[in-house]
C-alpha cells in the first residue's frame, strides 16, 4: 500500500484530527482520498499532517517528525500564503527570497532521506476577499513571488508543479470570489474542489 502524505498550512489542515489519521479534515485532502481511494481500492493510505498557520519555516522545522519519519511514498505540499499574510497582520512573514531558500532546503533534505519519493508542489494562491483586498496589490504580487519560487524549486528537482492561481482567477470569472474562498485565502468546498481536481489529475498522470 502506498502512503500519501498531505503537508501545508490551514488550507490543507482543514480541521483534520490530531489523533486519528482517517480524519483528513474538511478540505481537498479528503476529496483526493475519496477519489483515489475509490478508484484504486486498497492501494493508498492517506495521512494529513498540515498545521494551520504554518509558514515555510514552520514546515521545515517539522521535516523530521512530520515528513521523513513517516516515510511516505508520495507527498503533496501547499505552503506560502502565510509567508505573505503574517507579514500583513503580524510583521512576521517570510520574504520571497527566504521562502525559496528554505523550500529548496526542505526538498533537498527530503530527497536525500527518501530518494524514491514522489513530490507534488502545489502553487500558493490568493483571491479577492476581505482578508486580501485592503492590501490587494501587495497580497497578490507577494503571493505570486512565492508561487514563482515554488515553481523554480519544483523545476530544479524535476518535481510535479501544480498551478492553482490561474484556475482560481478563471473561476472568479464564472462566480463571485466568495463562492471559491471565504475571505481570499481559505477555500470554500468549491475552492477545495479546484485544488483536489488539479492534484488528482496530476497524480493520475504521473
Amino acid at each position: 500500500m502506498k502512503k500519501f502524505l498531505f503537508q501545508g498550512d490551514s488550507i490543507t489542515d482543514a480541521g483534520r484530527a490530531r489523533d486519528w489519521d482517517l480524519s483528513l479534515g474538511s478540505g481537498y485532502s479528503t476529496v483526493v482520498a475519496a477519489t483515489l481511494g475509490t478508484e484504486f481500492p486498497g492501494e493508498y493510505e492517506f495521512i494529513n499532517r498540515a498545521i494551520s498557520g504554518n509558514r515555510i519555516v514552520d514546515l521545515y522545522a517539522r521535516i523530521k517528525t512530520d515528513i521523513i519519519n513517516l516515510k511516505p511514498d508520495a507527498l503533496s505540499i501547499l505552503i506560502g500564503i502565510n509567508d505573505v499574510w503574517h507579514e500583513v497582520n503580524h510583521q512576521n512573514g517570510v520574504s520571497a527570497e527566504k521562502y525559496e531558500k528554505i523550500y529548496d532546503m526542505l526538498i533537498e533534505e527530503i530527497l536525500e532521506a527518501l530518494p524514491d519519493i514522489k513530490i507534488y508542489i502545489l502553487e500558493p494562491f490568493v483571491t479577492h476577499g476581505k482578508a486580501a483586498d485592503e492590501n490587494w496589490d501587495y497580497f497578490y504580487s507577494e503571493t505570486l513571488k512565492r508561487a514563482q519560487g515554488a515553481k523554480r524549486v519544483a523545476e530544479k528537482y524535476d518535481l510535479v508543479f501544480i498551478p492553482l492561481q490561474d484556475k482560481f482567477n478563471a473561476a472568479q470569472q464564472v462566480a463571485d470570489c466568495t463562492y471559491w474562498t471565504a475571505e481570499g485565502v481559505h477555500p470554500t468546498a468549491m475552492g477545495h474542489g479546484i485544488i483536489a481536481n488539479a492534484l488528482v489529475k496530476a497524480i493520475q498522470n504521473k
